[in-house]
């Protein structure tokens, strides 16, 4: 089983990333790759309550590779970390299989709550570069979290979420392919310039029309 998670691990990162070229660099210079595998061997040691052992493994692999998991943290299959710097997961998320999780994500809380106080990500969910889920909150399956977004709010399943704070943008109940593109995102904000442009237009033709009907009257009353 665990020679299955190893292999699944490696697997999924020859899926999601075109830059992998062998298993040997991958198994040498990911560090998300290290950063899962450290992750478990804490996890085991937390749940038989070392906790100290735990969160000393979890330190030790936050110094090596910029990724800072819990050892409380529940972790599914075939999790991928790309380019993880600055990844942070607390100590109650759960994230389920075949999610994809790239630099500067944090999976936090928004306070000194107790109890579970972090997100639930469920299966296939991609968060991009930058985004902030924060508390007690749920991520639906096949979601996508765009680039720098803060999610204080439950998104439904296959749901775009974009903004600050997130908005849901997308929501088709179809399987939302993984394939984020980060930079051709829907805007709500622009969206709404958009629409007040749209709005502001209709307006001055209006009063182009009244400034015409004027014009007109005064030139019969001057006959």
């Amino acid at each position: 089983m665990m020679f299955k998670t190893i292999r699944e691990d490696i697997d999924v990162v020859f899926d999601q990333d075109p830059a992998a070229r062998s298993r040997l660099e991958v198994i040498l210079t990911y560090a998300g790759l290290h950063a899962i595998w450290s992750h478990r061997l804490a996890h085991a040691l937390f749940k038989r309550r070392f906790f100290f052992l735990a969160r000393v493994i979890s330190q030790v692999s936050r110094f090596f590779t910029g990724i800072e998991i819990h050892p409380g943290a529940k972790i599914g299959n075939r999790l991928f970390i790309d380019h993880g710097m600055g990844v942070v997961i607390g100590e109650t998320c759960e994230i389920g299989d075949n999610v994809t999780i790239y630099q500067g994500v944090t999976l936090g809380g928004t306070g000194k709550e107790k109890g579970k106080r972090h997100p639930t990500v469920n299966d296939n969910v991609l968060i991009a570069t930058g985004a902030k889920v924060l508390g007690s909150i749920t991520i639906g399956e096949n979601s996508k979290i765009g680039g720098g977004s803060v999610v204080l709010k439950d998104v439904p399943p296959n749901s775009t979420v974009v903004g600050v704070p997130g908005r849901v943008v997308i929501r088709d109940g179809v399987k939302i392919r993984k394939d984020l593109n980060h930079s051709d995102l829907p805007d709500p904000i622009i969206d709404r310039f958009k629409a007040l442009e749209g709005e502001l237009s209709k307006m001055q033709e209006e009063l182009e029309g009244l400034k015409e009907e004027r014009r007109k009257m005064n030139v019969n009353s001057n006959l």
